[in-house]
């Protein structure tokens, strides 16, 4: 095992943001809120389904979770998820609702509606046209493309984008990947006019898809972030997100990029020292902090740590929590973390002073 020790490992208390840090093991049925000490805080029990990934805070304070089903169309493919649910502080449902095919993300919208993710059978005409991929690895002939759906608080669908849609021959799998899917979206990040910004894994590639013509705006692939995961646009118009770096060289590693779309060059980066000592080559992600630092969750170690802009750590905990995945293997993985301020709209008025 990598790590021989487990929850809190390091914390500068003079350079470390303040605040609660959220996340959900992908093998437990708990979400847990830290303290700055490691300590659990505050804690959802018993979801009845292991989680679709992740949970995070809305701004009532409520947490919003999804949860594994076992039905859809690609119920063994990793970030399945298919419930969503919506839990106030005490773990009492508020909302919920379930498309089976629902994988990987969904946020909640500031008019109150919800986007997410799911899969859909490629048409067939559209499946001859997929480029790339191992060959012969489609799921019984069929390849399954993405859809994008923003839907109302009573499951009513509002808008909707498909990824067959997009011009297929341009954008080939990779060489690696499996050719079930084509595209494999893995985060959906809304912006605030309305457009949407998508993470493809299996084409290396983030884009941006304008909302009324839902054409791309924006893309950029690149074969070297090695299917990366999750994106976020920063205030200052930069793209933040975690490069995995799978299958990209004899000591692969992975990065956290700020990517400065008008120009495509990096404006900052975290990666290891030296660089394979952090890899996590599927799930994980990262959060912009407040402060200027950065919460990054190398997924595959279940490890959530903190640093800053010189990529000095200040901060980490590794996830004690362990269960077993399909095939038996017992780990602690953790898709995404979250950490939020007392005084955010999240935590307000709901927790004490943080214990530094």
């Amino acid at each position: 095992m990598r790590y021989q020790q487990f929850c809190l490992t390091a914390y500068d208390r003079e350079r470390a943001t303040p605040g609660y840090t959220l996340y959900s093991p992908n093998f437990g049925r708990e979400t847990y809120l830290l303290g700055m000490r490691g300590d659990v805080v505050h804690q959802w029990r018993n979801h009845p389904l292991l989680p679709g990934n992740y949970a995070y805070l809305l701004k009532n304070g409520n947490l919003l979770w999804a949860g594994r089903t076992s039905e859809g169309n690609l119920p063994n493919t990793g970030g399945k998820g298919g419930w969503l649910r919506e839990l106030d502080w005490d773990g009492k449902l508020v909302w919920e609702y379930r498309d089976d095919n629902q994988h990987h993300d969904f946020r909640r919208l500031e008019n109150g509606n919800t986007v997410y993710i799911g899969w859909e059978k490629m048409r067939p005409e559209n499946v001859k046209r997929v480029r790339g991929g191992v060959p012969g690895s489609e799921k019984d002939g069929v390849i399954y493309g993405d859809y994008i759906r923003e839907i109302n608080a009573s499951g009513k669908t509002l808008w909707e984008w498909h990824s067959q849609d997009l011009e297929i021959e341009r954008y080939p799998v990779n060489m690696v990947g499996h050719r079930e899917e084509f595209a494999h979206c893995n985060a959906v990040c809304p912006l605030a006019n309305g457009d949407v910004m998508l993470s493809f894994r299996k084409i290396s590639t983030i884009m941006i898809i304008d909302r009324a013509s839902g054409k791309p705006r924006w893309e950029k692939r690149d074969d070297s972030w090695g299917m990366q995961h999750d994106c976020e646009m920063l205030a200052n118009g930069n793209i933040l997100f975690f490069a995995n770096g799978q299958d990209t060289g004899i000591a692969p590693h992975s990065r956290v990029i700020e990517l400065d779309p008008a120009t495509g060059k990096t404006a900052w980066e975290y990666k290891g020292d030296p660089p394979w000592t952090f890899f996590s080559p599927h799930i994980s992600g990262q959060q912009r902090l407040a402060s200027g630092n950065t919460l990054i969750c190398e997924g595959q170690w279940g490890r959530i740590f903190e640093v800053t802009p010189r990529s000095e750590i200040v901060w980490e905990y590794i996830n004690p929590h362990h269960g077993r995945m399909h095939s038996g293997v017992n780990c602690n993985w953790v898709f995404r973390a979250y950490r939020y301020g007392a005084d955010s709209p999240e935590i307000r008025g709901r927790l004490g002073p943080v214990q530094l």
